[in-house]
């Protein structure tokens, strides 16, 4: 017997639907009656919009340069000071009248969590190289998301007035990573630019406009609004505002809305200047006031009915609340990988690949891209040299891919984006043991292995020496436990240094066996002594897992 208050799990709703000879289909998401926004448009309906582009590239290889360049030079003249207001997107109309949106993305978050929630607003991405510089790991990892979202890139190569610019050589680096320019004989637009001259910039977004026709973007202004949030946040004075980047139809202020988690009415919109304005078309960003609450970048904007829209956003808060109780992994965890072989599928295997050097990642990429079979595939969607952070984790849930780090380790950040999505992060100090836990898992034998827990951290804000102990450095416990008794690891700028344990843990002068989150403490590592400022010393646990194809399947995890 099942009560009014008890869920059936989707087997059982199945199983019930089947002996009355019906199909239940899974919804990830309620979208209330919207069959017929979801209608393509007719042909005569649509009308040319702007591109919509995003700058993406290194740290310091001048993306805001470029970006401040254009704003300047390209947005409507008269008004004091530029752009005044914090927005991730802006709208530039050039001199013949042609327009595009710009978004900015801070490193490669945003982009990636839009993609995670299947809005793939972007239609060209601008890719800064610094001329002086190489090809770096952000870059890498910019190409990587480029590529996995399908959309075209454009090469800015930046800094070409300094004297050390050599622009073949980035584009001969680039050839590595399979973006091929047109100089090369590739099918990629690339153009020598300097944000501080202001050299080339015109020819760059002819160049992304000229893609942007190779496109053909159209969108029908003359219906009900459809957007996508870039960015939200809790304005101390005007309440919840969203950043939306509108993809179809004209957004009016009066308006009622949908928008993720919560429904309201326009009751303003801003452009990027903090200006009011009445309405926005395809392809143009708004600030829009008058949300009930903060929605997630993402999370997508439609207008309808007010009554309509209360009862898909009741729906949907309902859902979110059952989705809440219910413990649901979706991320693909690497003993999925055997389940589907028994099951006769074929399967395919996403990895991310992060590492200390970048002689070890590509070792081990090719290591595993080796081990595909006629059932299985291993792709490596991305690999990089440095810590696991949020952008790693963001692009493993949205390509359902696993996480393998070799001597590396994952920020707070990705910690927790990873236990939100259920991604499956593995850390390795040995190449072979990360080749042959695959090759089990693709073989259905993954063997027992050992789970680390994290305990604690704590960051390395003073150093002393004191006589015939060494190095003791003062902490600052940001999260968890730190104890006395299990082993340590140093991790500086995400790679581990060294692992052992610790000599001594004392609060003021007193030895004490654990101290917890919030309190400062002072360490010494048992046999280490080069330790530095801003280090952060981590404190695990090892526990032994018993894992069997039965017990996965089952969700135990046998003996401990």
């Amino acid at each position: 017997m099942v009560t009014i208050n008890q869920r059936l799990d989707f087997d059982q709703i199945e199983l019930l639907l089947d002996e009355f000879g019906y199909k239940a289909v899974r919804e990830e998401e309620y979208e209330g009656l919207e069959e017929e926004e979801q209608e393509e448009e007719p042909a005569e309906n649509l009308l040319s919009r702007p591109p919509v582009v995003t700058v993406m590239g290194h740290v310091d290889h001048g993306k805001t340069s470029l970006l401040d360049y254009i704003r300047k030079t390209n947005v409507i003249a008269g008004e004091a000071g530029g752009i005044t207001q914090h927005i991730g997107a802006y709208h530039v109309t050039l001199d013949d009248g042609r327009a595009m949106s710009f978004l900015d993305t801070p490193g490669h978050a945003a982009f990636t969590a839009m993609r995670a929630r299947g809005a793939d607003v972007t239609d060209v991405v601008i890719l800064v190289v610094a001329a002086d510089d190489s090809v770096m790991p952000q870059t890498i990892e910019a190409i990587s998301h480029a590529r996995n979202a399908g959309v075209p890139i454009v090469v800015a190569i930046n800094k070409m007035d300094l004297p050390g610019a050599d622009p073949e050589r980035v584009k001969r680096e680039l050839l590595e990573h399979q973006v091929v320019v047109e100089e090369y004989g590739g099918d990629v637009l690339s153009q020598p630019v300097s944000a501080k001259a202001g050299e080339g910039i015109d020819e760059l977004l002819e160049k992304v406009l000229l893609q942007a026709e190779m496109l053909d973007v159209k969108a029908n202004p003359n219906r009900e609004a459809q957007g996508i949030v870039i960015e939200a946040e809790l304005d101390v004075g005007k309440g919840p505002v969203a950043t939306v980047l509108v993809v179809t139809g004209t957004l009016r202020v009066g308006d009622h809305l949908v928008c993720g988690l919560q429904s309201g009415r326009v009751r303003a919109l801003l452009d990027e200047r903090g200006k009011s304005i009445s309405e926005a078309g395809p392809a143009t960003p708004a600030q829009v006031l008058g949300i009930s609450g903060v929605p997630q970048a993402g999370d997508k904007l439609m207008v309808m009915d007010a009554v309509r829209a209360q009862e898909i956003v009741q729906t949907r808060q309902r859902l979110e609340r059952e989705k809440k109780l219910r413990i649901r992994d979706r991320g693909v965890k690497l003993t999925d990988i055997s389940q589907l072989l028994a099951a006769g599928e074929t399967a395919q295997l996403n990895v991310v690949i992060k590492g200390d050097v970048d002689g070890s990642v590509q070792a081990l990429s090719d290591s595993l891209e080796q081990l595909s079979t006629n059932e299985v595939e291993v792709k490596v969607i991305h690999r990089g040299v440095g810590a696991i952070n949020r952008s790693d984790a963001l692009l493993a849930a949205t390509s359902s891919a696993i996480i393998i780090g070799f001597h590396v380790r994952p920020d707070a950040d990705a910690r927790q984006v990873a236990e939100q999505e259920g991604v499956d992060i593995r850390l390795y100090d040995v190449i072979y043991e990360a080749i042959e836990d695959v090759r089990a898992a693709l073989e259905g034998l993954l063997a027992p292995d050992e789970r680390e827990i994290l305990l604690g951290a704590a960051e390395v804000r003073q150093l002393f020496k004191v006589p015939r102990v060494g190095t003791v450095a003062g902490c600052y416990v940001t999260e968890g436990v730190m104890r006395r008794n299990d082993p340590v690891r140093l991790v500086r700028d995400g790679v581990q240094i060294y692992r052992g344990n610790l000599g001594s843990l004392k609060r003021f002068k007193d030895d004490v066996r654990e101290v917890r989150e919030g309190f400062e403490c002072g360490m010494n590592i048992d046999g280490y002594n080069d330790v530095k400022v801003g280090d952060v010393i981590e404190c695990f646990t090892i526990e032994q897992v018993a894992r069997t194809l039965a017990s996965s399947a089952g969700g135990r995890t046998g003996n401990q």
